[in-house]
């Protein structure tokens, strides 16, 4: 009986230790493949002018983030994926934001603004403002097909392209990538991040992106 136990006890080690290693890898090749997979548009797209809240539950729009560059993430409290990639756009907000870039959280949870409060209280979310549609019109209109759905948008309120799905966001693969897209956008180079150093890969325009033809 105690070898079986024994025996029992060290399958159960080893399947654990398994899991965690597929756990690894797999948030490993979520980190490499997400730019791989951010769908590129051969030349901005306009976006129609969204509405919805901030924080304090005033009326904001698209139009009111022209002049800088914006990493629009299209989420729910209940969207397991984006919960888990949350903690990277805030590490990521801490370390590019500012007057020329911002990444934009914006919830469509129909609860309401308490809920997406309790849940940056819970992930100690400091970077982030908050913003939220309650109607689920935004997503709607801006074509999200599922969730997480992230936009990145230029300085004059069109879309460079997008990725379905989560990411690893303060990766430094992540991080290369969008840099090199608004070096492009604007022909010189981005302001050094806020945060730790980044390593960035030297990309070429046509570096494996999917470009989708508009």
């Amino acid at each position: 009986m105690r070898r079986i136990r024994a025996a029992s006890g060290t399958l159960l080690i080893a399947i654990t230790v398994v899991a965690l290693t597929f756990i690894t890898v797999s948030t490993i090749a979520i980190a490499q493949d997400a730019p791989r997979k951010f769908v590129l548009h051969d030349a901005p797209k306009p976006l129609p002018d969204i509405s919805f809240q901030d924080g304090n539950g005033k009326a904001r729009s698209l139009h009111d983030f022209r002049g800088k560059f914006v990493l629009l993430n299209i989420w729910a409290t209940w969207c397991a994926p984006c919960r888990k990639e949350m903690p990277t756009l805030d590490r990521l907000q801490a370390a590019t934001g500012g007057p020329d870039f911002e990444v934009a959280a914006l919830s469509i949870d129909r609860a309401g603004l308490d809920v997406v409060a309790k849940f940056y209280r819970e992930l100690s979310a400091e970077n982030l403002a908050m913003y939220i549609d309650t109607a689920g019109k935004a997503a709607t209109t801006l074509g999200a097909v599922g969730l997480p759905t992230t936009l990145l948008i230029d300085r004059d309120g069109r879309e460079i392209g997008r990725l379905v799905g989560p990411a690893e966001w303060d990766a430094p693969e992540m991080m290369a990538f969008i840099r090199s897209r608004l070096t492009a956008q604007t022909g010189s180079p981005m302001p050094a991040v806020h945060g730790p150093a980044v390593a960035e890969e030297k990309m070429s325009p046509d570096h494996d992106f999917i470009v989708h033809p508009f």
